[in-house]
């Protein structure tokens, strides 16, 4: 701070010599002058003043019966002078400190962090889709609309923060690390929901997914129309939404219509098969390459390179870094380079060592899917064939999952409400 409150009054570094620098030096320090950067070198001592305090030099000069000499000039009264000459710098100057200043108006980067369940690709496109883009006034960005916008559409998101600094776009999330957090809040909105349908007369039944199994059964609301070590269909209905409410005489007098909920696991069988045809083609690297500067303004790229690209088949593979002259005063450039490798295509049999090498891989990544889904895998037979056109591996598994979706339920009439001509033809059928 010093140095730049120096640089706007000015200041010169002045090299001193004669019979008593040292006396020069102390009655500069009476008078109130100051000095700095002091170094001897001899003969001759070098230091800086300020340009109001060498003009008060003249009687110290003269005491002392040394000499003084300027050897630089510096800050700003003496940079102004000079530039008064050069209208056309200045006039740049000032265009350039204008068009930044302008510049600084924009959002020329976002950068989202905690987001691991949520893909950046997924969480630009949201961005997009509520009009936040690099390139937009800062002063268009709702930072509160935007917060609560990410929370309602991203339900994993129990936490988040935005803030402009600068130029870049700051969004920071936290997702739910704890399951057991996402079922509670489920099950305080089913019971709302419940107690909603209770006044509204509205109502859905629990309806089997799968055929099954039922090996475990937890009921919260309704009436379950099933109990453990049942077999049941596709289609079927587990828990009732229709509530009955007895009379006396232990008919039903009316009822009341709920949304069905319960937790219920069946165990079932699931087949999976996967194929590979006997040969593929693969990518064979010939060595070639040619290297390419990139320059980009927003989306748009500007390739510079010697000659042209005579490969048939390569890949491009491009390092790009944004641009900022600041921390985060980020700009819409972009510099880097591209390297173009060139490829041919060889025709390849699968051997039994890379056929169980890719089956093993989509197994793991096809019994991670369940897992993530809550599947329990019992037991698993897994074999893999051949035949004339293809390998195929043929997947059984044993599995306990969770089934169950509400459909809505169809009103039931109470028996007081039932005509009785329509009873009475009934007892006879």
């Amino acid at each position: 701070m010093l140095q730049f409150i120096q640089y706007l009054k000015g200041y010169v570094c002045i090299m001193v010599w004669g019979y008593s620098p040292e006396r020069f030096m102390n009655l500069c320090s009476n008078h109130d002058i100051l000095l700095w950067n002091i170094e001897s070198h001899g003969e001759y001592y070098t230091m800086c003043i300020t340009a109001k305090g060498f003009k008060k030099l003249k009687g110290i000069v003269k005491k002392t019966g040394t000499k003084v000499a300027i050897q630089k000039r510096c800050g700003l009264p003496f940079f102004v002078p000079k530039m008064k000459r050069r209208k056309i710098f200045l006039a740049g100057l000032g265009g350039s400190l204008a068009f930044w200043m302008w510049m600084s108006t924009f959002i020329w980067a976002v950068d989202v962090t905690g987001n691991y369940s949520i893909s950046e690709d997924i969480f630009m496109d949201f961005l997009t889709e509520n009009n936040i883009y690099v390139g937009m006034k800062r002063n268009q960005v709702n930072i509160e609309e935007l917060e609560k916008k990410i929370r309602q559409d991203f339900g994993i998101v129990t936490w988040t923060s935005a803030k402009i600094d600068g130029t870049r776009l700051e969004i920071q999330v936290r997702e739910n690390e704890v399951e057991g957090d996402l079922e509670d809040g489920k099950e305080k909105e089913a019971d709302r929901m419940e107690t909603e349908a209770g006044k509204n007369g509205a109502g859905s039944d629990l309806v089997a997914e799968e055929d099954g199994v039922i090996v475990s059964m937890v009921t919260r609301q309704g009436v379950p129309q099933v109990s453990i070590g049942m077999e049941v269909k596709k289609g079927d209905v587990l828990v009732s939404g229709s509530v009955p409410v007895y009379n006396e005489d232990a008919t039903v007098k009316f009822y009341q219509y709920y949304d069905a909920d319960a937790d219920i696991y069946i165990r079932r069988q699931l087949k999976r098969k996967e194929e590979l045809p006997l040969c593929y083609k693969k990518k064979e690297y010939t060595g070639e390459e040619k290297k390419e500067m990139v320059f980009a303004v927003m989306d748009k790229d500007f390739v510079f390179r010697f000659g042209k690209i005579k490969y048939e088949n390569f890949d491009k593979v491009t390092d790009k870094k944004q641009i900022k002259l600041l921390k985060n005063f980020y700009l819409p450039l972009y510099f880097g380079s591209s390297v173009n490798r060139e490829y041919v295509w060889k025709d390849n049999i699968y051997t039994k060592e890379e056929v169980k090498t890719v089956f093993s891989e989509k197994l793991i990544k096809y019994i991670a899917s369940l897992e993530e889904k809550g599947v329990q895998i019992i037991k698993k037979n897994v074999t893999i064939n051949k035949n004339q056109k293809k390998w195929q591996m043929d997947m059984d598994f044993q599995i306990v999952e969770k089934t169950g979706k509400n459909v809505a339920v169809e009103p039931k009439m109470a028996a007081e409400d039932i005509p009785a001509g329509e009873e009475r033809e009934t007892a006879v059928q």
